[in-house]
């Protein structure tokens, strides 16, 4: 039976009035009379259906007046059920556009960070891939991007193959931005734009500023929240300085100056003042409508306020070295645990030698071994890392016992499979890869530079070990490409320390 049922004698027939369930969009159509003669008579107990309410269960009426009463209660209800559905629907267009809520689901919108790298950059030519602290600089922000965990899609844009190789090394995606938006005149925003129009999934662009290498992926996490929480258009990154500005004096025009945001009269102690919030360049997140307007900055718009220890910027030559201090006390290395390291693999052809093998008169192998990567085995040997060389047939089993000797550390010599042999070591040593750090030099080494929890190549290796390597070393192999390793294991390995101790001495605070 389908509708609405009611037993009512007009004039010598009986109505009924129905509404079948399958015409409606929701499970209910429009009522409609239908009379049959009075010789049919209708059930005494009807079944009413009440049109778009399918979940509820059919009402089972006895009494005439009940059943009018519902013909009345009915039509009202629908007509109140249409006006929830339309104000509904026109609820869910207000939403915060990082979200459209329905009854079963959450629609979340596609989220991109978004990193430019010109090639032609004036300052310092190809900065962007230039080594600071072992790491290409754009292999920094690309690492705290990904590491965030909160894009859909990391992005480089370049108009340059080395810059695109490297980006993609590192797990980014790579735009290819057009002759148009690569000019020396070219501003940011531009190639943003052109990036949404060639990307129109994506609804949110995160663009992260190449030279800031002490951004850390806590900051990029904390920001996102004002735009998927809160529902903010924009948000940028901001450092507080405290410095006093005057006004400039020109050519021409008065020469006296004037001070801007102090009182001289008045002059504050750098403790007493909060000082003043400026752009800091590390990120800025806007919506896709902004962009499209040509802003980075507008609607309902926060900041994000940073340490400055964590604002760097890198514009010209004399700021590398700075940045390169400033990156290894305060940068993010990512998530492997530097402190758990307790071996070293170490390759002594294209590692600790320089790969060259010299012969005596007499026939006899010699390689050359650099002092300080000598020192460099020690040092990692009093920090309780232990050191295995690894040769795989460049030289013969009397020099590579003389190596080991030398060394003062075990030598693995005649190796078919590089990896199938740490691996074995390791089991014995009962180690995982996060303890493990490797120097390799060359494809051999390919799969346990990208397993290792530290690992790195000297500056001369082939590019296919260049690209699987978490270090790059500044020196070549044989000429300290070992010492320098070690010294970065153990930078890692005091800082992790250093940051655990501030951690439990926060702890014991509370």
């Amino acid at each position: 039976m389908g509708g609405i049922w009611a037993r009512m004698s007009r004039k010598g027939t009986h109505t009924r009035t129905t509404s079948d369930p399958n015409s409606s969009p929701v499970g209910g159509g429009k009522a409609r009379m239908v009379c049959w003669p009075t010789t049919i008579n209708p059930p005494k107990k009807m079944i009413i259906y009440c049109p778009g309410m399918q979940p509820l269960l059919p009402a089972i009426v006895s009494n005439e007046y009940i059943t009018l009463l519902c013909l009345l209660i009915i039509p009202i209800t629908w007509r109140l059920m249409s006006t929830f559905r339309k104000k509904g629907k026109r609820a869910l267009k207000r939403l915060p556009e990082n979200e459209v809520r329905s009854d079963a689901k959450r629609i979340k919108r596609h989220i991109a960070a978004l990193i430019l790298a010109r090639g032609g950059s004036k300052g310092i030519p190809l900065k962007n891939i230039k080594m600071l602290a072992g790491v290409p600089l754009i292999g920094w922000v690309i690492r705290a991007a990904l590491d965030s965990g909160v894009f859909d899609s990391v992005w480089v844009s370049t108009d340059h193959d080395a810059i695109a190789r490297v980006a993609t090394a590192w797990g980014a995606k790579v735009h290819r931005r057009s002759p148009e938006v690569s000019k020396d005149s070219s501003s940011s925003l531009e190639t943003i734009q052109e990036f949404s129009r060639v990307n129109p999934d994506v609804d949110v662009i995160c663009n992260i500023q190449a030279t800031s290498p002490c951004l850390h992926p806590r900051h990029l996490k904390e920001a996102v929240e004002y735009i998927t929480k809160e529902g903010c258009d924009s948000v940028f990154s901001v450092v507080r300085r405290h410095h006093f500005r005057w006004q400039e004096v020109k050519k021409g025009g008065c020469q006296c100056t004037t001070a801007l945001n102090l009182d001289p009269a008045c002059r504050p102690r750098r403790q007493d003042w909060a000082g003043e919030l400026c752009e800091n360049g590390s990120f800025y997140f806007a919506t896709k409508k902004l962009v499209k307007k040509g802003l980075l900055q507008g609607g309902k718009m926060k900041y994000f306020e940073m340490k400055p220890e964590h604002s760097v910027d890198i514009d010209v030559d004399i700021d590398w070295p700075v940045a390169e201090q400033r990156v290894l006390r305060y940068g993010y290395f990512g998530k492997d645990k530097p402190e758990v390291v307790k071996l070293l693999f170490c390759n002594v052809s294209g590692c600790l030698t320089d790969g060259q093998i010299y012969m005596s008169a007499n026939g006899e192998e010699m390689v050359s071994i650099n002092t300080r990567d000598q020192a460099g085995i020690e040092m990692l040997k009093k920090g309780d890392v232990e050191v295995i060389l690894i040769e795989k047939d460049s030289i013969t089993e009397a020099l590579a016992a003389k190596l080991s000797k030398r060394m003062s550390c075990e030598l693995l010599h005649n190796m078919d499979d590089k990896l199938k042999k740490v691996q074995e070591l390791m089991e014995e040593k009962r180690l995982e890869w996060k303890e493990v750090a490797y120097l390799g030099n060359d494809e051999p080494d390919i799969n346990c530079l990208e397993l290792a929890g530290l690992s790195a190549v000297p500056l001369d290796a082939p590019t296919v070990a260049l690209n699987q390597a978490k270090y790059i070393c500044r020196n070549a192999a044989g000429h300290g490409a070992v010492r320098e390793f070690a010294e970065h294991i153990l930078l890692l390995k005091k800082k992790a320390r250093s940051q655990m101790e501030q951690d439990r001495i926060g702890r014991n605070n509370f």
